[in-house]
């Protein structure tokens, strides 16, 4: 389905000044262009444009509300001044998977004022010595990077809590039941599942482990198959 069409489903007879939030992943983009969206969106908030084959955000029009918004997968390589230019709000910016190779790219997001997390993942700039310095550097204002501050702290919005331990009682099919609620297509979903599936993990052993303090998730699966030290009686 192209985009045009998609929006129009989308807005279910409702006027673009009622939406505030649209999903149009997986649709299709002419010439790798944003299509149908207009200046009428005005109460925008969340956008999300998964792998909708754009090249070119040049057509995206003015969206003063826009906070959050989905480019994942998609083959980007330049452009991005045009979100400070038309989505000078933002505070969220999913770029993944797109073909954002060197650090000067990201220069235009520095009007971005109010951004506080940015990913990057899957991107070839990902490969660059030194590239998360690099970025909070030439980003100051940015908090969160591929999900994780420059302490290696994860973004508050994990579903697991800070500690990456699931909450009391809480088991792991009632964990996997609130996967439905992220946005597919996103980085944060593969962040989430890794979270989930190392909770699981945890839940799995709990028996022997009852009590053991929680560790980041990134560090268990370096730490996996340490946990077998104490024999049982």
């Amino acid at each position: 389905m192209d985009m045009k069409k998609r929006i129009t489903l989308e807005l279910r007879n409702r006027s673009p000044a009622e939406i505030v939030e649209l999903v149009l992943d997986n649709s299709r983009s002419a010439d790798g262009e944003v299509e149908g969206l207009t200046d009428e969106f005005t109460e925008l908030e969340f956008l999300s444009m998964v792998n909708v084959g754009l090249s070119s955000l040049t057509k995206l029009p003015p969206l003063p509300k826009l906070r959050k918004l989905e480019l994942s997968d998609n083959n980007l390589s330049g452009s991005l001044e045009t979100l400070a230019e038309k989505c000078p709000n933002l505070t969220y910016l999913n770029l993944s998977g797109n073909k954002i190779k060197e650090l000067s790219t990201l220069e235009a997001l520095q009007n971005l004022k109010s951004l506080q997390s940015l990913d990057l993942f899957n991107c070839e700039i990902t490969s660059l010595e030194d590239y998360r310095e690099s970025v909070f550097e030439l980003l100051p204002q940015v908090t969160y990077l591929d999900g994780f501050d420059q302490e290696d702290n994860e973004a508050p919005d994990s579903e697991a809590d800070d500690e990456g331990e699931a909450p009391t009682g809480v088991g792991a099919a009632s964990l996997c039941v609130r996967l439905p609620e992220l946005r597919l297509g996103s980085v944060s979903v593969s962040r989430r599942l890794n979270v989930v599936q190392a909770v699981i993990g945890r839940i799995s052993s709990a028996d022997d482990q009852a009590g053991a303090p929680g560790q980041k998730r990134k560090r268990e699966v370096e730490d996996e198959g340490e946990e077998d030290d104490d024999e049982e009686d």
